[in-house]
C-alpha cells in the first residue's frame, strides 16, 4: 500500500514487477469520445475505519464483498476486451482525485454526471458518509472505473448485471483537460482534487483537507529529498561497478 503512518508498529512495503501477456489496459489508451462506466462502490478499509470510528459497526458488513474482482475477471475474458481502453479502481483520493490523475496521464478531460455516481454508491455506505460529514467524492469507494468504446458500453453493463454487479455510465471523455462535474439541476462545474482525501476520522477532520500554509516549502523539501535520493542511488551504482572491476 501507499500509506505512511507514525507509530511503533512494524510497517513494510512490497513491490511487484510483472509482464502483461495480453493487452495492457493503460490510461494512455483512453480516447476522446470514450464512455466512462463505474461499478457499485461499497468501500474497503477506509469505509471500514470510518464505520468503526463512528460507532456504525453494521456498515462493515457492506464492505465485505469481492464484486470488484468479479467484475475484472468477467471483463478480462470477453471478446470485446480490445475495445476497453483502461480499468482502474476508485481508491485513496476518491473519484475526484482519480479522474484528475487519469486526465493527466491520458492528456484528456472528462465530463461526469454526479447524480449517476451517487446512485452507484452503496446506500448504506452513502448514508454513513453523509451522517459523519465525509465527502464521498474524495474517499476510497473500491469501485471499478471502466473507460471503453461507446460501441460496447451497454454490453458491459448488461454482462455485469447478469452476474448481479451494478454498473452504469457516469460520463464521457472530452478534450477539456479538466474534470467537469454536472450536478443535477446545476450547470457544469470544473472541480479539482483537494490536498488530502476526505477526512474520514475525527483526527483527520481536525487536520483538514485543504492545502497547508507551508505547502510550497514542503514541495521544495520533497523535491530536494528526491534529488538527493537519486544522487545516492548513483553513488551506490558507481561503487558496486568499481568493486566488480576490482574483483575481476
Amino acid at each position: 500500500g501507499g500509506d505512511m503512518v507514525i507509530g511503533n508498529r512494524l510497517v513494510g512495503g512490497i513491490s511487484a514487477v510483472g509482464v502483461a501477456r495480453n493487452k495492457l489496459l493503460a490510461r494512455r489508451n483512453i480516447q476522446v469520445g470514450d464512455k466512462i462506466l463505474m461499478t457499485e462502490g461499497a468501500g474497503g478499509g477506509t469505509i471500514t475505519t470510518t464505520a468503526i470510528y463512528s460507532g456504525n459497526h453494521n456498515v462493515v458488513n457492506e464492505t465485505m464483498n469481492v464484486k470488484f474482482l468479479e467484475a475484472c475477471n468477467i471483463l478480462l475474458k470477453k471478446d470485446y476486451l480490445n475495445n476497453i481502453r483502461a480499468m482502474c479502481d476508485v481508491t485513496n483520493g476518491g473519484l475526484r482525485g482519480d479522474l484528475y490523475e487519469i486526465n493527466y496521464e491520458a492528456k484528456s478531460g472528462v465530463t461526469i454526471y454526479e447524480h449517476r455516481v451517487r446512485e452507484l454508491v452503496n446506500p448504506v455506505v452513502l448514508e454513513l458518509l453523509e451522517d459523519v460529514g465525509v465527502d464521498y467524492l474524495g474517499v476510497s469507494l473500491d469501485a471499478l472505473l471502466i473507460y471503453c468504446s461507446d460501441s460496447i458500453s451497454e454490453q458491459i453493463i448488461s454482462d455485469l448485471a447478469s452476474r448481479n454487479i451494478k454498473c452504469a455510465e457516469i460520463g464521457y471523455v472530452d478534450n477539456s483537460n479538466q474534470v467537469n462535474m454536472i450536478y443535477e439541476g446545476e450547470v457544469k462545474k470544473s472541480i479539482l482534487p483537494k490536498f488530502r482525501e476526505s477526512a474520514y476520522t475525527k483526527i483527520k477532520q481536525e487536520i483538514g483537507e485543504e492545502s497547508p500554509e507551508m505547502k510550497l516549502e514542503m514541495e521544495m523539501q520533497i523535491e530536494k529529498a528526491a534529488t538527493e535520493a537519486l544522487k545516492k542511488r548513483q553513488r551506490i551504482i558507481d561503487h558496486i561497478g568499481k568493486q566488480s572491476l576490482f574483483n575481476a
